[in-house]
């Protein structure tokens, strides 16, 4: 059981006051903050807190590396290589950020190997895959949460475009309503993305004028998707993304609601401030709204054109308890959200973990306070986590504020505890509320 101290990701979409907020430190920070990690990512390991709360002794990495079947377990340390399967992250977003897709596992294997074979530094520009992971993963609202995800069904996208009333658009409208389906959206899809400087610099400006002059109209059934279209056209003109993203769901979710995001998932993440919690990998094919690398071709290969319904990237959502646990496909993680009530009157006080295998308790209001059978407690605050490794006892958490709020990342389906640490073991993650 340990203290974790989480790195700051000092991205320029990020906020400057979402996540000095969480920490209690001045706002605003002196530079954007995008992203809060909490794991054992290579490129950012979370930083372990000495017992005496004065310095650091190492890292997540680090300690993970020691003795890799005491903290993982065995059954995960193997089914992973030894490493930690997931990240976590407090993703905090006052511009959007680009357009992506991440690979399925096959399709990262090969184009590792490929790139690999082709003598692409690891660290270079123009690398596609920089791992040989894919990079399912899931985010949960902390605030109001606004993405773009999934290609839209084509039928409403014809009546979208007909709406805008751009007689520019016309060519285009009819390559979507003549074949709405998969095969139309890709066909479209990449004539936008591969169109001319010249072309876009034709097409993109009528399409913004007709966004302003519907907003105008005091139309609302496509509102949030053109002012969308008006802002990124602003905070990237003559960029192919400005176009695209017309074809996309346009997400607002409320606090506490989630939105998983398989592999081939066209997406963009615009505003807001949410946990995220993801496979451990770095790859992403670039589609638009950002000046870093694209490489189209490998994209369209990733990508997965089937219409996607909002609700469909939705999480399945169940309580155990004070546990609101958020369940996806994906192996490599599960998350789940925990309020306590430290004045005993309306919620639950504490809840017991009794599970196998590396979890992360973040903290995002409030206190807790972990407690282990020995008599061991610690205590973490808003903006801090707590690593619990396999070769931990199991824990009893209680709140140490009048409502503590944290989030409970684990890996789901590891099975007992190395046999010959706990001869008792549990097959599944267990929480008991009191």
């Amino acid at each position: 059981m340990r203290l974790l101290e989480g790195i700051i990701r000092p991205y320029a979409w990020g906020s400057r006051t979402s996540l000095a907020a969480l920490r209690g430190h001045p706002t605003p920070s002196p530079h954007p903050e995008a992203e809060l990690w909490f794991g054992a990512h290579p490129g950012a390991p979370s930083l372990v807190v000495a017992d005496d709360a004065t310095d650091s002794s190492g890292d997540l990495l680090s300690v993970i590396d020691t003795d890799p079947v005491a903290e993982l377990g065995g059954e995960c340390a193997r089914g992973f290589a030894n490493r930690l399967p997931f990240l976590v992250k407090i993703l905090a977003a006052d511009e959007p950020l680009s357009l992506q897709a991440h690979p399925t596992l096959e399709q990262a294997r090969a184009g590792f190997a490929r790139e690999n074979a082709a003598g692409i530094p690891v660290g270079a520009t123009n690398r596609n895959y920089r791992d040989d992971n894919h990079k399912p993963e899931l985010v949960v609202a902390l605030t109001e949460f606004d993405a773009l995800a999934g290609f839209r069904d084509p039928a409403t996208t014809v009546e979208l475009l007909r709406d805008l009333q751009v007689a520019e658009l016309d060519p285009y409208l009819g390559l979507l309503a003549g074949q709405p389906d998969s095969d139309g959206l890709r066909a479209l899809f990449t004539t936008w993305l591969t169109l001319p400087d010249v072309i876009l610099q034709a097409l993109i400006p009528p399409v913004l004028d007709g966004a302003i002059a519907y907003l105008g109209r005091g139309e609302r059934r496509f509102t949030h998707e053109l002012q969308t279209v008006l802002e990124l056209g602003e905070a990237y003109p003559m960029d192919p993304g400005v176009l695209t993203v017309l074809l996309l769901n346009r997400i607002r979710l409320k606090p506490g609601e989630g939105l998983y995001l398989g592999a081939g998932n066209l997406h963009a993440y615009l505003q807001g401030t949410a946990v995220e919690v993801m496979a451990n990998s770095d790859n992403v094919l670039r589609g638009g709204l950002t000046p870093k690398h694209m490489d189209v071709p490998e994209l369209l290969a990733v990508l997965d054109f089937a219409p996607t319904a909002p609700s469909d990237l939705l999480p399945g959502i169940h309580t155990l308890g004070a546990e609101r646990i958020y369940s996806t496909p994906a192996p490599e993680f599960r998350l789940s959200r925990v309020e306590l009530d430290g004045t005993g009157l309306q919620r639950t006080s504490s809840i017991s973990f009794d599970a196998a295998g590396p979890q992360i308790l973040t903290v995002i209001a409030g206190t807790i306070e972990i407690r282990t059978p020995d008599g061991r407690v610690l205590s973490v605050s808003a903006g801090s986590s707590a690593w619990l490794g396999d070769a931990d006892p199991d824990v009893v958490v209680r709140a140490a504020s009048s409502r503590s709020v944290f989030f409970r990342a684990l890996v789901p389906g590891v099975g007992p505890r190395t046999e010959e640490r706990d001869q008792a073991g549990v097959s599944e993650s267990t929480s008991r509320s009191h």
